[in-house]
């Protein structure tokens, strides 16, 4: 019996340490965790730095190499030999102010069209647009004409409004050429 108290203290000694069977079989969950984590991590990279390519446009070039697109030169311009300007009558205004002093603008605009067949009806429905242009106009205040993102909306609003006045008639872009406020 002396033999088995031997073992028994010997077990006891191996617990002690850490350095039993039990303790090497069950594998600890922290070493699977630290794993998913670096995965994880490493596929929202991958996946973060594909979108960030693809929204600057970097992968436009890769996308159109695999594809075979022809290359298009940024320097070029677009061919527009259909295109057709249509000048409006030139608008002056008095802006919406809230003091005494009275500010006008005053605006020269071209349309852009995309037929030539399109400018005798432009010309049937010219009072229209007209007052289409001078009702927005009239309401606008200088704050609101400051800056390039000022004009940018006005442009857009312009074109809105125009569009709506042609129809069917197809206007691609209002063209400032003269803008004065004072």
């Amino acid at each position: 019996m002396a033999d088995t108290d031997d073992f028994d203290e010997l077990d006891d000694a191996e617990d002690a340490d850490g350095d039993d069977e039990e303790s090497l079989d069950e594998p600890s969950g922290g070493g699977k965790k630290r794993l998913f984590i670096l995965l994880g991590v490493a596929l929202l990279l991958v996946v973060g730095g594909i979108g960030a390519a693809y929204a600057t446009g970097m992968l436009d070039k890769l996308i159109a190499m695999i594809g075979g697109a022809e290359e298009v030169a940024e320097d070029e311009p677009i061919p527009t030999a259909d295109v057709v300007f249509f000048d409006l009558p030139e608008f002056l205004v008095n802006l919406n102010t809230s003091g005494r002093k009275s500010t006008f603008l005053k605006l020269r605009v071209s349309l852009e069209l995309n037929r030539q067949s399109d400018i005798p009806h432009l010309q049937e429905i010219m009072p229209r647009i007209v007052d289409s242009f001078q009702v927005y106009l009239r309401e606008m205040r200088v704050e609101d004409l400051k800056g390039s993102a000022g004009i940018y909306r006005l442009r857009e609003e312009l074109l809105t409004r125009v569009s709506a006045a042609v129809a069917p008639a197809r206007v691609n872009d209002v063209l400032f050429k003269e803008m004065l406020v004072q």
